[in-house]
């Protein structure tokens, strides 16, 4: 990969990591309902679980979905029905009784790893990001790819995260944060547009 080229991957990277999808909504949810020091496992699955599927996309795995492509469609019906399914959790998070409420907790280390796998978001960008960037299918090329792009994602998902934890200053009533877990569960729905423009 030359020095132009690794630029503007991690331009790409960048953005990709900045921008409001699934995941960042989520850990800005769970930064506000839960705080930052109870989100780090979630925020470090979303980290190191992106990180492994781009890897994995770059050895080969998107093969699979020219191979067979009813698949593509199956995990778009797959996708759109668990996030609906989370953004119904987000939604009634903050109308729990007390005794729910002390039981509730962020998405574990392992959860938020699995969620890579079925977000919409992070397969469109772990697509675009092996196709257009890089120019071998070498283990050494996909390697500083996927450590590039690891390291790049980690402070932006650390900003959503700390962003969530700020607003949770402001949720001085159940009324305001059942509010905010409303927007945020509406805006983690609206991302399901992004499903129908992947490949």
């Amino acid at each position: 990969m030359t020095l132009e080229l690794f630029i503007a991957f991690s331009v790409f990277a960048f953005v990709s990591s900045i921008t409001p999808g699934p995941n960042n909504i989520m850990l800005m949810a769970s930064g506000t309902n839960f705080g930052f020091k109870k989100t780090i496992p979630h925020l470090l699955g979303v980290n190191l679980g992106f990180g492994f599927l781009l890897f994995c996309v770059g050895i080969g795995l998107m093969q699979i979905f020219d191979l067979f492509p009813i698949m593509h469609d199956v995990f778009k019906i797959f996708c759109s029905i668990y996030l609906i399914y989370l953004a119904y959790r987000i939604a009634t998070s903050a109308s729990q009784t007390k005794n729910s409420q002390s039981r509730a907790r962020p998405f574990s280390f392992i959860q938020a790893i699995l969620f890579q796998w079925i977000n919409p978001k992070g397969w469109s960008m772990a697509l675009t990001g092996i196709s257009v960037y890089s120019t071998s299918s070498s283990l050494i090329g996909v390697l500083i790819i996927t450590l590039a792009y690891t390291l790049i994602n980690l402070p932006c998902i650390c900003f959503w995260t700390m962003l969530g934890e700020q607003f949770s200053r402001f949720m001085t009533s159940n009324l305001r944060l059942r509010i905010f877990n409303y927007i945020m569960a509406t805006l983690l729905v609206l991302t399901l547009v992004q499903i129908f423009f992947m490949g």
